[in-house]
């Protein structure tokens, strides 16, 4: 698979709180691969680079040689472009182990884009979490 087009979404419901990674990864408009990941608790900050991380890390797997990711994070996208500096104790290790496995890319690009147009990733990420909540429930009744 020569390049894959990588959607990243993290979310944290009361941020921190229980956190999910959501990951969509397409080869030619057609779905490849899917993502859902619990994380534990942790800020949505932290939850958007480990969906991007999580996605690179799946490209890599396939087999990919050149990625074009997109995040409806600016902050992460500014931030793996170099538009922002990375200021934030927590994320300082997450943004370079991100720019390490960008590195194995041929190419790669990281665009910014609107939330409505990231709904699968988004969807995936909370799968994640409320998967987690209920099994860590238990039944309703019983």
């Amino acid at each position: 698979m020569e390049k894959v087009s990588v959607f990243s979404d993290g979310a944290a419901r009361n941020n921190p709180g229980p956190a999910g990674a959501g990951v969509v990864i397409k080869h030619g408009g057609k779905t490849v691969a899917e993502v859902a990941e619990y994380l534990g608790k942790t800020t949505n900050n932290i939850a958007e680079y480990m969906a991007f991380i999580r996605g690179l890390e799946e490209a890599l797997s396939l087999g990919a040689k050149e990625v074009e990711c997109f995040a409806d994070s600016e902050l992460l996208v500014k931030q793996i472009n170099g538009e922002y500096k990375v200021k934030n104790e927590g994320l300082i290790p997450l943004f370079h182990h991100a720019q390490s496995l960008l590195k194995k890319f041929k190419h790669h690009k990281v665009t910014h884009i609107r939330r409505e147009k990231n709904e699968e990733a988004d969807l995936l990420s909370n799968i994640a979490i409320d998967d987690h909540q209920k099994a860590s429930h238990g039944p309703l009744f019983g």
